[in-house]
């Protein structure tokens, strides 16, 4: 056990059990803001991506998706490994070597909704590709200022 040394008022904090429904099945621009290297349960290796999604709507929205780098089943180990360089690749990365070269990416993504079992509803993405100046339905994409400021790629400051 260990003490906080303050104390958290819980009578101010809302109930936000509806922020885990899912957003609508369609296309929208985001951020990667993240790349984790995690082992599998079945022994091999897969980089989990963290989108940030800026628009346009939906902002502030957070979506995941695993790429398998080391897989027993050599197409899903090669399909993983073929996303995970578009991302470098739309990042401006020629050889991806650390997952932090794919920080900072601004992509568009296809989001879909999947039966996840005892887990409901769950968002999954279905595709990504490198963002264009438009969002779903001839929205203007909002302003790129509006995405996490990133002062420089994490890969390009070692």
């Amino acid at each position: 056990m260990a003490t906080l040394g303050f104390s958290l008022d819980t009578t101010q904090i809302e109930d936000s059990s509806n922020d885990f429904e899912p957003i609508p099945a369609g296309s929208y621009q985001a951020t990667v803001t993240g790349a984790d290297l995690l082992d599998t349960k079945a022994g091999g290796r897969r980089v989990n991506v963290r989108f940030d999604i800026v628009g346009p709507t939906h902002q502030g929205r957070v979506l995941f998706n695993n790429y398998n780098i080391v897989n027993a089943n050599p197409k899903a180990e090669a399909i993983g490994r073929e996303q995970l360089a578009l991302l470098g690749k739309i990042n401006g990365v020629q050889h991806v070597t650390d997952t932090d070269q794919v920080i900072g990416a601004n992509v568009e993504i296809k989001v879909g909704i999947r039966d996840a079992g005892e887990y409901g509803m769950q968002n999954e993405i279905k595709a990504v590709k490198a963002s264009n100046s438009t969002a779903s339905a001839g929205a203007p994409a909002p302003a790129m200022a509006s995405a996490p400021a990133v002062s420089a790629p994490p890969w390009a400051k070692k």
